[in-house]
């Protein structure tokens, strides 16, 4: 007698409805682990695989699947009996411990991210990896760091670590205990975004100025660094610092994003107009991504939000001339844009030009490709990008949580990313916070009177 093998069951999963698709980029994170108890089997590389395998099989589908552009749509496709399983490389270093650390601090992505190919999202390429993972350890076992590059049309922030969050919750429970088949993971493992089409409301439009058309032929779907060397300097906003910022943004009606948000706005302004006064007539720009789960009451238990972006902007001389707090109320009156119709107006928007979009590759047309204005020239940008609420420092495989995380360099003039510190918790800001700085090289922040406080010593 034989049994007739299961049926082969094929799961869509659009990814249209996700702003997350403007992104065909790779992200990447560093994190750091200590070996503090000198485990011999410290990050066992085949238990981080076993581990990652079951996570993406069992909880996260769609990351063992593969991108399929369509007609006028893009779908992850998935299937019940066989996975684009997240590769894993490891490397072992004769180095110690402080050398390590630096190549993190320093961002060295050639030694310690994944090698990953083009992340774009074609008619004729789907074999493009979701997820891709490369373990770094010393000789002497003192450390190691997990280097982790995710596709981010798949994922926004959030949903990528809550997905840390699993899969090493996951991995501790698998300790001594392979055969484990359930797990008791911190986050609701979904990639769902929750369906906001009842805010829709036909009577009202809206510009969406925080997106632009550009030339096809002059478009590449990532994020171009322009003709200057962009670096990032990293500044530090102490707890004292922050606790100044609170009784400002109390002062002013704002919140404590708003308000250092209005601070890195003004210094690199500031800055820019004094290393060159004609730009004063120039456009200053703001810009940042709005999550407005808890407005709009969405539930803790989606993973991914309805995020998407707002902006506003002034001459440069006109934000020069403002004080704080003035340039907070701007800030805040750009996020307080995302209402419940702006957000599904936004997403209707973006969805009718990437199938626009889509219908001229599939007919060998070239026209116009949408991206966010903040990629564009303009006298000066800030670009603020909030992580400091994220699980980022709950990430323990079973030997500890990171002794640091290097958030990705985002090669692009203007960007400001908030990043919590390991013992940060946003409720009471009892620990430093970090921001990383991406600005054109000859940008000395020494001599800015808003910005030069906070800046961070070198490990060099």
């Amino acid at each position: 007698m034989t049994t007739d093998a299961p049926e082969t069951t094929e799961t869509r999963f659009s990814i249209l409805n996700n702003p997350s698709y403007l992104y065909q980029v790779y992200s990447s994170y560093m994190l750091e682990y200590k070996n503090n108890l000198n485990t011999d089997e410290f990050f066992n590389p085949e238990l981080l695989k076993k581990s990652l395998n079951i996570l993406v099989r069992k909880y996260y589908k769609p990351v063992a699947g593969w991108f399929q552009a369509h007609d006028d749509d893009i779908d992850v496709v998935y299937y019940s009996d066989k996975f684009n399983d997240p590769p894993i490389s490891t490397q072992v270093l004769d180095i110690d411990y402080k050398t390590l650390s630096r190549h993190v601090h320093n961002n060295n992505i050639d030694l310690l991210i994944p090698a990953t190919l083009s992340a774009a999202i074609t008619y004729e390429d789907n074999d493009i990896p979701m997820i891709l993972v490369k373990a770094t350890y010393l000789k002497s076992n003192e450390a190691m760091v997990l280097g982790v590059s995710y596709h981010h049309s798949l994922m926004d922030g959030t949903a990528f670590w809550t997905f840390m969050a699993n899969w090493s919750a996951l991995c501790k429970q698998l300790h001594g205990k392979s055969d484990l088949t359930e797990f008791d993971l911190p986050h609701p493992p979904t990639f769902e975004f929750p369906n906001v089409s009842h805010l829709r409301n036909p009577s009202k439009t809206f510009e969406h100025s925080e997106y632009v058309l550009v030339d096809a032929d002059k478009c590449v779907m990532k994020f171009q660094p322009g003709t200057e060397k962009i670096v990032v300097t990293v500044l530090e906003v102490s707890v004292e610092q922050q606790q100044t910022l609170r009784q400002q943004a109390r002062n002013c009606n704002v919140s404590f994003t708003e308000m250092l948000s209005a601070v890195l706005w003004k210094g690199t302004n500031d800055m820019r107009l004094q290393l060159n006064p004609e730009i004063g007539s120039g456009l200053s720009l703001y810009s940042c991504a709005v999550n407005p789960r808890a407005r709009m009451g969405v539930s803790n238990n989606v993973c991914a939000s309805p995020t998407t972006h707002t902006s506003c902007e002034q001459t440069v001389s006109e934000i020069a001339a403002l004080d704080l707090c003035d340039i907070a109320q701007l800030v805040h009156e750009a996020i307080g844009m995302c209402t419940g119709e702006y957000l599904i107006s936004s997403f209707d928007f973006l969805l009718k030009q990437r199938r626009q979009e889509l219908d001229d590759e599939r007919n060998n047309r070239i026209d116009k490709k949408l991206m966010l204005v903040y990629v564009c020239p303009k006298a000066v940008k800030c670009i603020a990008l909030s992580s400091r609420t994220f699980p980022i420092y709950t990430t323990d495989y079973g030997f500890g949580t990171p002794t640091y995380v290097r958030p990705p360099y985002l090669p692009f003039d203007g960007c400001m990313r908030i990043w919590p510190t390991p013992l940060y918790d946003a409720r009471s800001s009892n620990a430093p916070l970090e921001v990383y700085v991406s600005l054109p090289e000859h940008i000395d922040l020494s001599k800015s009177p808003l910005l030069s406080q906070f800046l961070k010593a070198s490990m060099d």
